[in-house]
């Protein structure tokens, strides 16, 4: 992505089949972490705002791998003021675990591609009404996995998923054999124990695997 392109939510899942879901606790993790993934061949990046280090681990990523290297996002976004955080750091999308109007209001508001979460038809249907098409599926597992993407698949012909949320490196393919669902979010990709030993080149593996992961 370059500074001319505007991304689209739906842009997401041209990089690849996993997108990682990412924890910071320490913030010298940042950019050895984004370029053994980067290495690895996956290029979008959801940091989640859980820790206290996440914001500025954007930030750094953000400088670090700039333009086409790397699309960093911010995930866990809960309100209007995590939305202004985000787009502070140098976020180029954010993601959120749930649908709320204040969300998306702010996201359009502050020009932030916006990934909502959802879990049930009702969800879904409100964040439609709202004009978003591509959505996030969480829990996943806990929320029905994929016998639950595909019932959704009926009345929402038009809505393509992102699940995310209890996927594993050995289910992910059933997922993505699903006609709507487009990529996966996961964390296996990023251990904390590798993260802890500094183990990059683990990361990078772990990386290339998700990378040519393939529908069941």
């Amino acid at each position: 992505m370059t500074a001319q392109a505007p991304l689209v939510p739906a842009d997401l899942a041209r990089h690849g089949p996993v997108i990682p879901v990412i924890v910071i606790d320490e913030l010298e993790h940042a950019v050895p972490l984004a370029r053994a993934l980067v290495a690895g061949g996956v290029k979008v990046l959801e940091v989640t705002l859980r820790t206290p280090a996440a914001l500025a681990a954007i930030a750094a990523i953000a400088r670090a791998l700039p333009g086409d290297e790397a699309i960093v996002g911010a995930g866990t976004l809960r309100s209007a003021a995590d939305v202004r955080a985000a787009l502070d750091a140098g976020a180029c999308f954010g993601v959120s675990p749930g649908y709320t109007r204040e969300i998306g209001a702010a996201c359009r508001a502050a020009g932030l591609p916006l990934l909502p979460g959802v879990a049930s038809a009702g969800e879904v249907m409100a964040a439609s009404a709202d004009g978003h098409g591509f959505l996030k599926f969480f829990p996943a597992a806990a929320a029905g996995g994929v016998p639950m993407l595909k019932a959704l698949a009926g009345p929402f012909p038009d809505i393509a998923f992102c699940p995310t949320g209890g996927i594993s490196a050995e289910t992910a393919p059933q997922y993505l054999a699903l006609p709507n669902v487009r990529v996966v979010g996961g964390s296996w990709l990023t251990p904390a124990a590798a993260m802890r030993a500094g183990d990059w080149a683990r990361i990078t593996a772990l990386a290339r695997a998700a990378a040519a992961l393939r529908p069941a």
